[in-house]
């Protein structure tokens, strides 16, 4: 168990969060969420000891072990893949650092001797023979091929670099696991390996997570920071949202009783406080109406954007047709043999393991990417707006954002509609004259959504659209989504957003694009069946 006594983070005149106790264990996997800012991966640093709250503590229950994902993907640079998973058992690597520290020596010593066969039998304790061995299983099973389990980290892609680093944080099998946003980075297949991996083990979990379906997935409990203050539900994502609102409904239901009762009480007051013979009675009323007190019930800290692209000219039949298509660098192929004929209004999720060459592909769609062969033919009347997943480019200059947004306004943009798509997307007057290059990665999704939404488009384009975004904004863009009539191409990790938009699946794999008419739910149930054909 893990358990926190009163603890207080400040780093200017507010608390970021005060005075919460906690305590998280019997095997239970929290997920910890909350607005953006409330302090999430602060309190998750607090508890893995990386940093020291303003008043407070944390305590771990004697004897258990304690497993962290670590956040910086770069601080392993010099050591192989393989060393990097055994670093989670931190006592095992440091007895084989040791050991092998000694046996490295020119001339070992009597005491030399005598130390290292202390250590051999410490390290035969600890299963330490097979440390290699279960580290590969944990790395293959993350996706992570053989051929690279023992060349250095400093060659593995940005992109592999945390399920490394997970291998790393279950490897030690924890009593108490740490995750903060454990699927970044991930594909869904791999998501879907993590989740069902947490799912078999026993030991405590505190998750951080913007992926709703792996938290509803996973969790069994809700850990949510609000305003400061920390409540525990007990539930996944899906019951935490219905029973917070319940709990919501039913202060206000008991307050609007109490407040009706005190009027009747102030009521009864008024009218016969002066009366001699009900002077007593008005009194005893008087004090009742003291004692009742009203729930303080504020609302949530939580804020929504308000994302609606609205309805260009209508498309009608095929909004796009791939005829051969194939692209790749450097000789290697990505993808081949591409045909498709897209019908308007289709929601198309374009799926596969990171590497396959999904970006690539929109890339080739939105013509910012000449195909090495094949034909990308758009409707006369496309007009596609394109949401990347690097904005580097777009946000090359020192415009404020203001400025920014404004570069594709029309005639019928004036400021103050320029300002409410500003405020629709939750930038203040006092945010529109800062630096747009200077947003967070969120805020500037958000901006991509605003110049999107100022232009009349009939097909989006959306490449991981999800990312850096908080539950809210998320949910916000999926609902748009959803009211779109315009068609849609996207690629996302996030399965509940997948799920809930796709009518049309393609899934680059085998440098195929393979083409599924139906929603993904559907695409799974189709590629079990064949499965089970095959075997």
């Amino acid at each position: 168990m893990i358990s926190t006594a009163n603890i207080t983070m400040q780093f200017g005149a507010e608390p970021l969060f005060e005075n919460i106790s906690a305590k998280f264990g019997n095997g239970n996997r929290y997920g910890l969420i909350g607005a953006n800012g409330c302090g999430k991966s602060t309190f998750m640093k607090i508890l893995s000891g990386a940093l020291t709250p303003s008043s407070g503590n944390v305590s771990i229950t004697p004897g258990e072990k304690l497993g962290v994902l670590s956040q910086d993907q770069f601080a392993f640079e010099q050591y192989s893949v393989i060393d990097v998973v055994i670093m989670g058992d931190r006592k095992l690597w440091e007895v084989k650092q040791e050991r092998d520290r000694i046996y490295s020596l020119p001339e070992m010593s009597e005491d030399d001797g005598m130390k290292v066969a202390e250590l051999e039998s410490e390290f035969a304790e600890m299963d330490g023979y097979t440390a290699e061995s279960r580290a590969g299983d944990i790395l293959i099973q993350a996706g992570i091929e053989e051929e690279f389990h023992f060349g250095l980290m400093q060659q593995v892609a940005p992109g592999w670099k945390l399920r490394v680093l997970l291998a790393q944080a279950l490897f030690a099998n924890p009593d108490i696991l740490l995750l903060d946003e454990p699927t970044n980075n991930l594909d869904i297949h791999t998501i879907n390996w993590l989740a069902e991996e947490l799912n078999q083990r026993k030991c405590t979990m505190i998750i951080i997570s913007h992926d709703r379906h792996f938290l509803n997935s996973v969790c069994t409990h809700m850990a949510d920071i609000d305003y400061g203050e920390l409540r525990v539900y007990p539930g996944n994502y899906e019951y935490f949202l219905e029973a917070s609102g319940l709990i919501r409904e039913q202060l206000l239901a008991n307050n609007a009783k109490k407040a009706a009762e005190i009027s009747e009480l102030q009521d009864f007051v008024n009218r016969f406080g002066a009366n001699a013979s009900k002077a007593k009675q008005a009194s005893s009323r008087a004090k009742k109406m003291d004692k009742i007190t009203l729930d303080e019930v504020k609302s949530s800290s939580r804020m929504s954007p308000s994302i609606d692209f609205g309805e260009g000219k209508k498309l009608h039949r095929q909004a796009l047709e791939l005829k051969e298509l194939s692209h790749g660098f450097d000789g290697e192929t990505l993808f081949a043999g591409g045909n498709l004929l897209l019908e308007a209004g289709t929601r198309l999720a374009v799926i596969g393991e990171n590497g396959v060459g999904k970006t690539t592909l929109l890339r080739c769609l939105v013509q910012e990417l000449e195909q090495n062969e094949g034909i990308v033919k758009w409707s006369e009347n496309a007009s596609v707006g394109y949401c990347p997943q690097d904005s580097t480019t777009d946000f090359d200059n020192d415009l404020s954002i203001f400025d920014w947004i404004s570069q594709w306004r029309t005639v019928k943009h004036d400021d103050l509609m320029v300002r409410g798509i500003l405020g629709r997307l939750l930038f203040t007057a006092d945010d529109a004259n800062k630096k747009a290059r200077n947003c967070s990665g969120g805020e500037k999704n958000r901006l991509l959504f605003g110049k999107l939404m100022m232009q009349d488009i009939n097909v989006l384009v959306m490449d991981e659209p999800t990312n850096h975004m908080d539950m809210e904004a998320i949910q916000a863009l999926n609902d748009a989504l959803k009211v779109y009539t315009g068609t849609l191409i996207f690629v996302s990790h996030d399965r509940e957003f997948v799920s809930s938009l796709a009518t049309h699946v393609i899934d680059v794999k085998d440098k195929q694009l393979v083409s599924f008419q139906g929603t993904y739910e559907e695409y799974l149930d189709h590629q079990k069946k064949m499965l089970m054909v095959n075997l």
